[in-house]
């Protein structure tokens, strides 16, 4: 018997085709992209799309700034040519950026004092546009099998507390 592959549907009858048009609660994608120059402009056009797609105008402006500095610094601490991810969210009113690089976290102190410093520096537009959304951000061991970095920021879909 000749092979057929694998069954194109998994439910039986399949389900119906999600007609439902994008909006804020919907958006959930992750990218994986190389580590190179280009990849922090790929990463903020293809943003960008999804932001406004998904109706998150608000937000497009200070997101953006948070890709390109997420990005440029995942590829930074990434060899060319292997791969950084973003991962853009958007639950109960707060959009959730999420980068992962291929550095692992130093366990020796002094290394990662420095190596942190490293990366603030690279991110040192972060803090005052994250704080101005009311959202957080931060730094840690990715908890995946990736053994990298995870970097996040938050923005929530209120007004700036300050002009932004």
């Amino acid at each position: 018997m000749p092979y057929r592959g694998s069954p194109r549907f998994v439910q039986c009858p399949p389900p119906p085709p999600d007609t439902a048009e994008p909006h804020p609660g919907y958006l959930a994608y992750s990218l994986t992209l190389p580590s190179a120059v280009a990849t922090p402009a790929i990463a903020l056009e293809t943003a960008e799309l999804l932001l406004e797609s998904h109706q998150l105008g608000r937000l497009v402006r200070p997101a953006m700034h948070l890709v390109r500095e997420l990005m440029a610094c995942a590829c930074r601490f990434t060899a060319a040519g292997d791969d950084v991810y973003l991962a853009i969210r958007h639950r109960d009113g707060t959009l959730r950026l999420t980068a992962y690089d291929s550095h692992p976290r130093h366990t020796h102190p002094r290394l990662a004092a420095v190596c942190d410093q490293r990366r603030e520096a690279a991110l040192r537009a972060v803090p005052d546009l994250v704080r101005t959304y009311r959202g957080t951000w931060g730094y840690d061991a990715s908890p995946s099998a990736r053994n990298g970095t995870r970097t996040w920021a938050t923005l929530t879909h209120t007004r700036p507390s300050r002009a932004a």
